[in-house]
């Protein structure tokens, strides 16, 4: 084992850092803090990093020189990885923020205009707006011809309602007064972020395009190859652009490793077992990364509707009397297996493949 001169300890915190380094035999070197910045963490780099509590530095340190073996190096991501991961991030935010406002706009017609919401009870549509713009209140419904309303359905492809249908709903007598300048603002703020999420999904799939087409790294390992990791995840049922998109960003260190543990437990799929005596409890893993955890959950929710073997596999595990979340874990560790062996393998996905290639 190669012999360390000195040893450092990071703790990070919101304004300040400190790093502590102290030398082989424990003996502190040095200890600074930094303030949380570009400049600042220019300098810490110059230095060496760290913040937080001296104290804490100091055991951080102390503990990399005393139990090395339960630490590794860490590689830093790619740049593209990096930008990944922050679109990804904007797209998961902007849309609770559409999901609030269709909320918001939900309640204000149900207490002032229910009408519409008989004619589209998903406020997430484009066309719902157009239409509530044409038709505000029950009053201006009445002036509205059905020409118009046929119009408007025809040019978003909304074929499962006819206009008739629609104007006889929207000119139901009124609940109360209409509380139209509440909605139009709630309606605008809605069409701003539904702009945004669209850009951020654009941007996701241009770098994931890029990381696609991109090179391997030289000293990358065999088995390594970044761009053909997007292209074999990509392949697996029920993953989608945003599950992709986490996936890469969020969990690349255990993909790159194809750490399959690592993973499972990153995404709290992988369950905590309690033993005390002869009693043993196994219970759910409430220490997950909360992205990856989500992404997870909605990419078992959609295997299980076109994977033949999660097909099997849900019924079956609900038929022993587990709950659809935990059918849905249990459905996503498979998933989470498969994906590594694959990723080992460089195959892509192959629903006829036989079963125990893809063992882990």
């Amino acid at each position: 084992m190669e012999r360390l001169e000195c040893f450092v300890g990071i703790d990070w915190g919101s304004e300040t850092h400190q790093a502590g380094i102290i030398d082989s035999e424990g003996t502190i070197l040095g200890e600074r803090a930094f303030r949380h910045g570009g400049a600042g963490l220019a300098e810490m780099a110059d230095w060496l990093v760290a913040k937080d509590d001296r104290r804490d530095a100091r055991t951080l340190g102390d503990a990399l020189r005393t139990d090395r073996h339960a630490f590794r190096h860490l590689d830093p991501a790619a740049p593209e990885i990096v930008e990944l991961r922050e679109w990804s991030r904007i797209a998961n935010d902007l849309t609770g923020d559409r999901t609030r406002l269709v909320n918001r706009v939900r309640q204000q017609l149900w207490r002032t205009y229910p009408q519409l919401l008989k004619v589209e009870g998903d406020l997430a549509k484009a066309w719902v707006r157009d239409l509530w713009t044409l038709a505000p209140t029950p009053d201006k419904a009445r002036r509205v011809r059905v020409k118009t309303i046929a119009g408007l359905l025809k040019r978003h492809r909304v074929r499962r309602i006819e206009a008739e249908t629609v104007l006889a709903r929207l000119r139901e007598p009124a609940v109360s007064v209409a509380a139209v300048a509440h909605i139009e603002v709630v309606f605008s703020q809605r069409a701003v972020v539904t702009q945004q999420i669209a850009r951020a999904y654009r941007k996701i799939d241009r770098l994931t395009a890029a990381l696609a087409r991109s090179a391997p790294s030289p000293d990358e390992p065999p088995g390594m190859q970044g761009q053909r990791d997007v292209e074999i995840l990509n392949s697996l049922p029920g993953v989608g652009r945003i599950v992709l998109a986490t996936l890469l960003a969020e969990a690349h260190d255990p993909l790159r490793r194809r750490d399959y543990q690592a993973l499972r437990r990153l995404s709290g799929v992988a369950p905590v077992t309690k033993r005390s005596g002869k009693t043993l409890i196994v219970v759910r893993r409430l220490a997950a990364h909360n992205r990856l955890q989500d992404a997870l959950y909605h990419w078992a929710s959609v295997a299980v509707q076109h994977d033949a073997a999660s097909m099997a596999k849900y019924p079956a595990l609900r038929a022993r009397g587990h709950g659809h979340d935990r059918a849905l874990r249990s459905v996503a560790d498979r998933l989470l297996a498969v994906a590594c062996a694959m990723l080992e393998n460089q195959t892509l996905f192959a629903p006829d493949h036989p079963r125990q290639r893809y063992a882990a």
